[in-house]
């Protein structure tokens, strides 16, 4: 799909959104961009230091590989 049919597609969407928390987010999205910013400045502490922790137990080698986890519960 060509860009400006991507960009069509996102404008009819948008305008027929009602979920104002996906309103609010995007609206983040384009301000950030906007502004040079980094969303990770945006985050409460709590979900930043959640995110450091999996990034932690990545570099641990504390992590389930996909194929295990789909068998564990029959995905």
């Amino acid at each position: 799909m060509k860009q400006e049919a991507i960009k069509l597609e996102l404008i009819e969407w948008l305008a027929k959104l009602n979920d104002s928390d996906t309103i609010q987010y995007l609206k983040k999205i384009k301000d950030a961009r906007s502004k040079h910013q980094d969303w990770w400045n945006e985050l409460p502490e709590q979900q930043k230091k959640g995110i450091l922790r999996g990034l932690k137990d990545i570099d641990e080698g504390r992590t389930i590989p996909h194929e295990e986890v789909k068998t564990r519960y029959g995905l």
